[in-house]
């Protein structure tokens, strides 16, 4: 389940991309596979790493010496990587679970090379309220949601560290539905009949991807997009 698109983050050849709290690997996955670039996935979980890397297995081609592909565990706030050392980072779903979201921002800016591209994504407000007020077992875990952004407060964070903004789109609009649901029920949630069926249908549509589910979420994302998916530019030197 995508949420970046890569036509608004202008993956180049010989690109060293950082998916940062790359979780289970879908985005540097699909760099890796979009383009011939180096495409590094950091993370502080190392069983999600080690999922990543067995998914990873099936596609690296060893032969192309223009494609790299690493993992590594680390902090978001302790990168390390060099000052100015990155074309690209996507920060994806991450910066509501870190309590110091701008100390993270921070470290983005410093390995990020002048002119750079940052993507960050975080859980759209209303859809991420609604889950919050039926459920606080949905983000009170370890590891879980600490924060709601507001767009515009995210924006305006990013902003200050030096970027500027450039484009924003929402993503997964059929996917809102199903959290709500499950906050709503969320003791019963793995025996309600509706939200297993849900479930079975988002399976579907992910593996499937009919062009009439695709069209609908496109129509439906603005108003119920799940995420807010941002793109910014770092000032140049």
């Amino acid at each position: 389940m995508q949420t970046v698109d890569f036509k608004h983050f202008k993956l180049k050849k010989g690109d060293r991309v950082l998916d940062l709290g790359c979780g289970e690997g879908r985005h540097v996955i699909s760099a890796y596979l979009e383009e011939d670039i180096e495409a590094i996935g950091v993370d502080l979980c190392v069983d999600d790493l080690l999922i990543t890397q067995e998914k990873a297995k099936p596609f690296i081609d060893k032969d192309n010496k223009d494609k790299y592909f690493a993992l590594a565990c680390t902090n978001a706030l302790a990168l390390p990587f060099a000052d100015n050392s990155f074309d690209k980072v996507v920060c994806s779903e991450v910066l509501e679970h870190i309590p110091d979201y701008e100390g993270a921002l921070k470290e983005i800016e410093r390995i990020l090379k002048p002119g750079g591209i940052f993507c960050a994504s975080v859980p759209r407000f209303w859809p991420e309220w609604v889950c919050w007020h039926y459920s606080d077992d949905y983000h009170e875990n370890e590891g879980g949601h600490v924060r709601i952004f507001l767009e515009t407060q995210l924006r305006r964070k990013i902003e200050n560290n030096g970027f500027k903004f450039y484009h924003r789109h929402w993503a997964h609009a059929l996917h809102s539905p199903y959290w709500m649901m499950q906050c709503m029920d969320w003791k019963n949630r793995e025996d309600n009949r509706a939200i297993k069926a849900y479930h079975k249908f988002l399976v579907w549509d992910m593996m499937e991807k009919p062009w009439i589910t695709k069209a609908a979420e496109k129509a439906l994302n603005p108003g119920l997009g799940k995420s807010v998916v941002m793109y910014f530019e770092k000032a140049a030197a």
